[in-house]
């Protein structure tokens, strides 16, 4: 039986679009749609479209021309090439005053090139990544990192709150995807350090019962280590945040780290280390599943 949603409490006059129906997307519109703000949804693969148009009531976009009503389009795709491609297509049929708001993770490049596009239509355009993981979008519980003149944030703002506990306001276009990159530094350092230790506590013969929390109520504790730590023991690796989706954004943040001239030990680690997951065919499992890797005997060269 298709499950119908409770009719929505209007807290804005404003119809807003959302592209990107994805672990993170769904989550997303769905508390758009909370809000009485969502008009359409639209999505590569178009059955995912239709079935959360259907359960919500809203529109299932066909095309980019479906959105041309909105005042409001947020996007939550994969890669820098969709989010250019998807912009150039809103470009030609939104108003002008309109604002798309890109919560994709792409290079600080990608978001400037998106924003030149939109310009030329007098459409503003944010760059606005976000950080939380699947749990965050599911609660509304996002940290929103983004980058846009004042005046368009403060247009969607309405929008961004329906899903965020936190909105950073980082400075111009590509200031939140710079913001992202320093993020997924520290996420990727973090599940390297979380992983070899726990790792280590397997080899040592300690009790993971008794290791994680003691872990946990100590300066060693962290947000992967909380939320990961005993599935990953248990050989759970259920995403969360994908192991591909990770390496891509490793491979954005070592451009912007080379650019800027800076020793990426860790970020080279850790971009190895997806990158053999990914070559054994883990790029759907979690990020936790790094911990397979930390429990193999180094190789002899």
């Amino acid at each position: 039986m298709t499950r119908r949603w409770p009719e929505p409490q209007r807290e804005e006059h404003m119809k807003v679009g959302f592209i990107g129906l994805g672990a993170m997307g769904a989550p997303m519109a769905r508390h758009l749609h909370a809000k009485g703000l969502l008009t359409a949804v639209g999505n590569r693969t178009q059955s995912k479209a239709d079935d959360l148009a259907a359960e919500l009531g809203v529109r299932a976009a066909r095309s980019t021309d479906n959105f041309a009503d909105c005042d409001v389009v947020a996007l939550c795709v994969s890669l820098d090439h969709d989010v250019l491609t998807t912009v150039e297509g809103l470009a030609n049929v939104l108003r002008a005053g309109t604002v798309v708001v890109d919560h994709s993770t792409v290079s600080v490049e990608t978001a400037r090139r998106a924003a030149a596009m939109l310009a030329t239509h007098d459409i503003a355009f944010i760059d606005a990544p976000v950080s939380g993981g699947v749990e965050g979008a599911r609660n509304g519980k996002l940290s929103v990192m983004l980058g846009a003149d004042e005046a368009a944030l403060e247009k969607a703002r309405p929008v961004i709150e329906a899903y965020a506990a936190r909105i950073t306001h980082m400075g111009g276009i590509g200031a939140g995807q710079a913001t992202k990159a320093i993020n997924q530094v520290l996420v990727a350092g973090i599940n390297e350090a979380v992983c070899e230790g726990l790792a280590l506590g397997e080899k040592l013969g300690l009790d993971p019962d008794k290791l994680l929390p003691t872990l946990m109520a100590g300066a060693a504790n962290s947000w992967f280590l909380e939320k990961r730590g005993a599935t990953m023991m248990r050989g759970e690796f259920t995403p969360g945040f994908k192991c591909v989706h990770m390496l891509k954004d490793l491979r954005i943040v070592q451009g912007i780290a080379a650019n800027a001239g800076i020793r990426t030990t860790a970020i080279d680690q850790a971009a190895a280390d997806y990158a053999e997951l990914v070559e054994r065919g883990q790029g759907e499992a979690d990020t936790s599943a790094l911990i397979t890797l930390k429990r193999e005997k180094p190789s002899q060269d």
